[in-house]
Order: structure tokens, then C-alpha cells, then sequence
């Protein structure tokens, strides 16, 4: 997602191929996009740049969400559509952008409330028994809509935000994906750049950027939180890694159903984000820091109210929302 929008002003397309080919180059198999980011720009970036290596990675993607012309203005919107018919429509022209015959993991990107989760897991079984993905996934879930969906088609994957500030995961669903034999993939796994330590002032950051209008990077919420990082970045130096790496190596403790997939814009944050894999944490010191930064002393909410009522993930009794 961050080559194509969200965080900003986004790289060049030149900049955006350098840092999908610095991962494959130094050994990432799993690449994750979707028909939202960028109203399909990313897949077709992706699709171009990393055809030459198709079978050599797991190419994952996501229906369900995507950009679609409003009649009235002509103006390209964020659209959350769970209906058969725009799951097959929104797949098919995420296999011509990607070009590619099969999609490896095809996830909803957001449960629509409209259309029961059977309905649109069903959808996605029939994809995939016409071949064009190979398996099925969930994103922003509840563990009872995980369970639902799974009882009506296997679900491989739910990918959902998990970090040290972001633990809403541990309510339900880790322990519902444990159960049922489901991976686990969190994302902003360095929690929408906080936990790298480079982000100090939130005035800086582009108008056009997310995280404007997220709770917890509000300038006087942010600088409350920027208080839990200097013993986080202490451990950091005692372990001799980055924060970053620290953060992902926390994730990689918690489980190996749990796979963190980290964006970036740069080549050197993807490299230096792979060394994480050998920071190697005991149980005391993932306790540690559980104990360091945690849904009771982050500041803010991780979404605006309106966002909010978009996700089906249960929420700390603090945050409103499902309990």
C-alpha cells in the first residue's frame, strides 16, 4: 500500500519497482496488495514488476473494497461492496491488473454489513473453484465472523493491525485463528511508522496523509504517546537492533501462526525491517515489553468514529464500539 498512497506524497514509480525488487532480491516470497491502494495502481505496479518472478512468490490481494466512479460527480470513491457480484468483478479485474491467471490469497478487505459473511465467503469458493485463487482470507474480523466464514468455506489467513500499541487481535481472534488453523498476518506492524522512533512531530506530516485523521497521532495525543518510547528505544539499543526490528521480533515471539508484513517506501527500511528475523526474544523479555507499551497506556483511539463503524474487529470497552 505505502508505494502507492496513504502515507503521503508517494515514491515514484521508479522508487516504488526498486523497493518491490530490493524484497524479492533479498528473499521476501509474500507480497501483499489490494484493488483499493491506489484504485488499482498497485496491483498493476506490482503485476508488472514481479511477473518475472511470479512463481517464485505467494501473491496475495483483496476484493471487496475498491474505487468505483460515482455517477453523480465522476470522481473515483472508496467503495465497500461484499455482494457476489462485486467480489467476482472486483477479482477478475484484480487477475488482469496483477497479470496473472491465479491469485494466490484473496482476501475481503472489509465485511460488508449488508451482505451476511457466508454470502460473500461463498462468492470467493466459487472463485476459487474456478481457479482463480487458490485460497481464501479475511481482513478486519471479528472472531465470530471468522468462525462463520470458516464454517462455510476453510479460511487460510485474516489479516488484521497488530503491534505493541495496536493488541485488539489478543481479545479474540489469535486465539480463534489458533483454533481454527489460520495464519495470522498484521498489519502496520511498526504502528503507522510510531514504533521506527523517526516520527516526532505529526504537524510535518503531508495534509493528504491517513494518519491525519486517526486519534492517536492528534498532536497533543501523540506527544503523550512519544512518552513510551524512550525506554522502548532503550531496549532497543540493549538488544543492539533498531526499534523497528524490535517491534517485529516482538510479533515473531507471539506466535508462528503470526506473520508481520511491514510496508515501506525505501530500500533500506526493507532491509533493515528483514533483520528482525534475528533478534530472537526469551519469554521474560516479551513480557518486557507487554509491559512497556499497551492498549492501557496508548493514547487514542486507532480510527475516527466514522472509520470505525467500517470494522468489525472487537475493540477494548475504552475504545467504544464491540467489546
Amino acid at each position: 500500500m505505502n508505494i502507492s498512497h496513504a502515507y503521503g506524497v508517494a515514491p515514484s514509480l521508479e522508487d516504488g519497482d526498486r523497493v518491490l525488487l530490493a524484497a524479492f532480491d533479498a528473499g521476501c516470497t509474500l507480497f501483499d496488495t489490494a484493488a483499493l491502494y491506489g484504485f488499482g495502481a498497485n496491483e498493476t505496479q506490482v503485476g508488472r514488476v514481479l511477473k518475472p518472478h511470479r512463481q517464485r512468490i505467494m501473491l496475495t490481494s483483496k476484493g471487496g473494497m475498491a474505487g468505483e466512479v460515482d455517477p453523480a460527480d465522476g470522481k473515483t470513491k472508496r467503495v465497500i461492496d461484499g455482494r457476489p457480484e462485486a467480489l467476482r468483478r472486483h477479482c477478475e479485474a484484480s487477475l488482469k491488473r496483477l497479470q496473472t491467471d491465479v491469485i494466490d490469497l484473496y482476501y475481503l478487505h472489509r465485511l460488508d454489513p449488508r451482505v451476511p459473511i457466508e454470502e460473500s465467503v461463498g462468492a470467493m469458493a466459487d472463485l476459487k473453484r474456478e481457479g482463480k485463487v487458490r485460497a481464501l482470507g479475511l481482513s478486519e474480523v471479528s472472531a465470530e465472523t471468522l468462525k462463520r466464514a470458516h464454517a462455510e468455506h476453510p479460511i487460510k489467513a485474516v489479516q488484521s493491525e497488530y503491534s505493541l500499541w495496536t493488541r485488539n487481535p489478543e481479545i479474540a481472534v489469535l486465539q480463534a485463528c489458533r483454533e481454527l488453523g489460520v495464519a495470522f498476518v498484521a498489519f502496520s506492524p511498526l504502528a503507522r511508522g510510531f514504533l521506527g522512533g523517526a516520527l516526532r512531530d505529526v504537524g510535518a506530516l503531508d495534509a493528504k496523509d491517513i494518519r491525519r485523521a486517526m486519534p492517536r497521532f492528534e498532536a497533543k495525543t501523540y506527544d503523550a504517546n512519544l512518552r513510551l518510547l524512550p525506554p522502548f528505544e532503550a531496549m532497543a539499543q540493549a538488544f543492539g537492533c533498531t526499534p523497528a526490528q524490535l517491534a517485529l521480533a516482538w510479533l515473531l515471539a507471539k506466535g508462528d501462526h503470526i506473520i508481520p508484513i511491514p510496508g515501506s517506501t525505501q530500500v533500506s527500511h526493507v532491509l533493515d525491517n528483514l533483520k528482525a528475523v534475528n533478534v530472537r526474544l526469551t519469554k521474560d523479555e516479551v513480557a518486557q515489553l507487554d509491559a512497556l507499551i499497551h492498549e492501557r497506556n496508548v493514547q487514542g483511539g486507532r480510527y475516527n468514529a466514522a472509520t470505525q463503524t467500517e470494522i468489525d474487529t472487537e475493540t477494548f470497552s475504552h475504545e467504544g464500539g464491540r467489546a
